[in-house]
């Protein structure tokens, strides 16, 4: 994989940082969610996110 320029990692870091938050919100809201349905919701979609960060971090590492 070619190196990545400064502004595509300022955008990956971002995209990073955005994923990031979206896990912990998502996590925060399951966690109090009362309904199951809804519980099981915010709990896939903050493991996507959780997932989807881990994807983008592997740029970094590269």
């Amino acid at each position: 994989m070619a190196d990545l320029n400064q502004l595509e990692l300022q955008h990956l870091r971002h995209l990073i940082g955005a994923h990031d938050n979206s896990y912990q919100k998502l996590n925060t809201y399951s966690s109090q969610a009362v309904d199951p349905q809804i519980k099981q919701i915010f709990t896939k979609a903050a493991q996507d996110s959780l997932n989807t960060k881990q994807k983008l971090m592997t740029f970094l590492n590269n």
